[in-house]
């Protein structure tokens, strides 16, 4: 077992993917991705100008800023992370842009501390990571006004390996990861799940969607060969081989060439928008 993985566990609290300052840069590049269709769930869920939102793992501010960008300077975000390194990222890159109403606070989604009431709280890809997603909900819905909206936006890989199979070697490379995720106690289907998880911690129903970004270029495929080399100590723990996948260092060329030759685009992970609102 890797000093990280060992360090991590001993502290009581395992993150698969790590804080390191090259996976800090991943995400970033993955919340380009992400962030037509967060926002367009965020609007769904009517969060607007003026509101206070609170934003659980926000990691290093992706998420926030969409908010911030939604509540505009009437409003306010409140972005909670448990890493220490990523908050001191997420402050430096809220001041470079000039954001005034985004506030980042050090602190663990699962013992929850912020003052006041919310209008909304969202996350993304945070529940997947979490060992009692139920329990956080239920936390978050107390802290919002009544009719105020919860929003996740969560992975689910069985549409994405579906679609993945007309590329081969992108079959490969996502089947691999979503193996390493299955053996790191993430769940990988989180998406699939939160219809249930909202309906357990006392919530409505919350109305969903489903997409999946695709791309003809090379930018999926660097972002999963970037996952992949996060997900190194992980996969030799578990005993999950990348051997299949070849040189790392060409990955995105390869996968490239192969979705040419297939005349197809490749995939992310599907991402499932949920939403509802706190029973007034």
């Amino acid at each position: 077992m890797s000093s990280t993985i060992a360090d991590s566990r001993a502290r009581g609290a395992y993150y698969v993917l790590g804080h390191s300052g090259a996976e800090q840069d991943r995400l970033i590049r993955q919340a380009m991705l992400l962030a037509p269709f967060t926002e367009r769930l965020f609007r769904d869920a009517g969060i607007g100008a003026g509101q206070r939102v609170l934003d659980v793992g926000s990691g290093v501010g992706d998420v926030s800023m969409v908010a911030a960008r939604l509540v505009g300077p009437s409003g306010e975000v409140v972005g909670v992370e448990r890493d220490a390194s990523y908050v001191a990222r997420a402050r430096e890159r809220v001041a470079a842009l000039g954001l005034r109403n985004v506030t980042f606070v050090h602190g663990d989604v699962t013992d929850l501390a912020v003052e006041g009431s919310f209008d909304a709280a969202v996350g993304r890809m945070v529940l997947s990571f979490l060992p009692d997603p139920v329990a956080v909900l239920r936390s978050l819905a107390r802290v919002l006004v009544p009719g105020g909206a919860i929003a996740f936006h969560e992975p689910m890989w069985s549409p994405a390996l579906a679609v993945s199979a007309r590329v081969p070697l992108w079959s490969q490379v996502m089947t691999t990861i979503h193996e390493i995720f299955k053996h790191s106690r993430a769940t990988p289907d989180m998406g699939l799940d939160l219809c249930g998880r909202f309906e357990q911690a006392g919530l409505p129903a919350p109305r969903m969607h489903v997409e999946i970004p695709l791309a003809t270029d090379s930018m999926i495929a660097e972002l999963q060969r970037d996952l992949l080399r996060t997900l190194l100590p992980a996969a030799a723990e578990h005993g999950v081989s990348m051997s299949a996948l070849g040189d790392l260092d060409t990955l995105p060329e390869r996968v490239h060439a192969a979705a040419l030759e297939a005349s197809s685009p490749i995939c992310f992970v599907a991402m499932v928008g949920a939403w509802a609102k706190r029973p007034g």
